[in-house]
């Protein structure tokens, strides 16, 4: 197992001056990957195209670029652009956000998301691959018909031909189209107990394939909280669970509440998205269980970091992705460091 930094996005309490300090401090600890997010907020390719420029071996991942913002060629040039810039340290980790992003943000139709990703993909890889983008789809096809468009092939050669692709996936069927077509997985909310439970329906993707685990990274955001009180270690946690839990969606669809109703936590599930949809944010909140927090995030002391991040590599997981959750910057940097002790001690690394 490898450890990684997940920066997020730009928070209250973050500059892109602070994200830069942690992207270095992790690759100084030798940290395989930090990894930046998207919504409707900052932009994941601006600030790892920034950081690239500004680290030695670390990888910089998206995670993710959201499917329904790019055309699938604008991604690939993105994509291949960052790898050029870094010297082939891009991972390109995409997803299909939400209805309320995808339609009210991007103005794109939040419809059958497993067809048009798998689309979008394979158009991808042809533009990667430097291979004429020729493609015909339910949801793509390049070139139009009956215009002036033309077959065209990428226009620089890229570090690499196969830049390694990650898809957030939460549902069973999205988890097997992961396997069948993505070289990873960004995973949210895994708790290593059940973790079993969503690696199967990847090796299907995988056995679809033609393959199996062997090189599939499983790669979940892991939320930290250290310090010797778990309880208010995960109060810090708190507002990040009920955010998606409750509030990352309508209560017809919401991805995160599904999940925790499928971890056995359907009667508090309920209540944070209730009270969240009722702008009763801190009530939701205090409604997250604390047993959702513990066994999602790393919260605690030391000992317990370091028996965390053991089943968590026992469980199947090969880059844990770390999102410190802190009030200040070298608050952030000490937590790195305590993960990257915790790490060694732990005794797991690949």
């Amino acid at each position: 197992m490898r450890l990684g930094l997940n920066l997020g996005y730009q928070a209250a309490w973050t500059t892109p001056a602070d994200h830069l300090a942690l992207a270095r401090e992790a690759d100084r600890l030798g940290f395989s990957v930090v990894w930046a997010a998207e919504a409707y907020g900052s932009d994941s390719p601006s600030t790892l195209a920034w950081i690239a420029g500004q680290t030695e071996r670390i990888d910089v991942g998206a995670a993710v670029m959201q499917i329904p913002a790019r055309t699938p060629a604008a991604t690939a040039m993105t994509a291949a652009t960052i790898d050029a810039l870094s010297g082939g340290r891009f991972r390109l980790g995409l997803g299909v956000s939400g209805p309320q992003v995808s339609e009210g943000w991007h103005g794109v139709r939040f419809a059958k998301p497993l067809g048009r990703t798998r689309e979008y993909v394979d158009i991808v890889k042809l533009a990667l691959g430097r291979k004429p983008v020729a493609y015909e789809g339910e949801h793509f096809t390049l070139p139009l018909p009956g215009g002036a468009g033309k077959a065209l092939r990428l226009g620089f050669h890229p570090p690499r031909e196969h830049i390694p692709i990650y898809l957030a996936a939460v549902g069973p069927k999205n988890l097997e189209l992961a396997g069948e077509i993505a070289d990873g997985w960004l995973a949210i909310f895994l708790d290593p107990r059940t973790a079993s439970d969503h690696l199967r329906h990847i090796e299907a993707g995988r056995a679809k394939a033609g393959q199996g685990l062997t090189g599939f990274d499983i790669a979940p955001s892991v939320p930290v909280a250290i310090g010797d009180d778990v309880a208010s270690c995960a109060d810090v946690i708190r507002p990040y669970a009920a955010l998606y839990v409750g509030g990352m969606g309508s209560r017809e669809q919401n991805f995160y509440n599904r999940l925790a109703v499928r971890m056995g936590f359907g009667d508090a599930a309920k209540e944070v998205q209730d009270l969240y949809l009722d702008r009763k944010i801190r009530e939701a909140a205090a409604a997250v269980p604390q047993e959702f927090i513990e066994r999602t995030a790393l919260v605690g002391p030391r000992p317990v970091i370091v028996e965390r991040i053991r089943e968590y590599a026992a469980a199947g997981v090969t880059t844990l992705s770390v999102s410190p959750y802190v009030g200040d910057l070298k608050s952030g940097l000490d937590t790195l460091r305590v993960v990257a002790e915790a790490f060694d001690e732990a005794g797991v690394a690949s």
